[in-house]
Formats: C-alpha cells, sequence, structure tokens
C-alpha cells in the first residue's frame, strides 16, 4: 500500500490567504498516482497560468485550492458564479 503521509502543499495568495492544504485524499488515485514518486510530488510549480501543476500533465485549479484553504463558497470568491450556472 502506499503511503498518503506527507502530500501536503503551503499556499499564499495574493489576498493574503496562507496555509497548508492537505492532498492525500487523491494521492495514488488515477493521474495522481504519479505522486506515489515523493520526488515528483515535490516538483509541484505555479504554471503560467495560475494552476497548480506537476510536469505538462498534472494540475489542480488554484480557485478550487484556495476554497479548500479558506473555506469560501464559489459564490463569496466569484460573485454571481450562480447566476451564470443558472444562465447555462
Amino acid at each position: 500500500m502506499w503511503n498518503r503521509e506527507g502530500r501536503r502543499i503551503w499556499l499564499r495568495y495574493s489576498d493574503g490567504a496562507t496555509g497548508e492544504v492537505d492532498l492525500s485524499h487523491l494521492n495514488g488515485r488515477g493521474v495522481f498516482a504519479a505522486w506515489n514518486d515523493a520526488e515528483r510530488f515535490g516538483a509541484v510549480r505555479i504554471a503560467a497560468h495560475g494552476a497548480i501543476a506537476w510536469g505538462d500533465d498534472l494540475e489542480l485549479c488554484p480557485d478550487a485550492l484556495y476554497m479548500a484553504l479558506t473555506g469560501k463558497s464559489v459564490e463569496e470568491i466569484i460573485p454571481g458564479a450562480r447566476a451564470l450556472a443558472e444562465d447555462a
């Protein structure tokens, strides 16, 4: 069995929100099996378009991580998001 320990990243956003996000629930699942290699997980970076990335083939949405970090809802960080979804 793979080790889920240590699959956390520390983030700082431009509004001052900072903290650690635990990603261990993703480790070993589908494309996240790449994180079974600790070196690969440690190679995290911010992609040119702002995504949290590991190489060119694995990215996480910065907005989703922001919500996980702060506990804020989609409507709190993207005003009008519910109205847009209803109009779609």
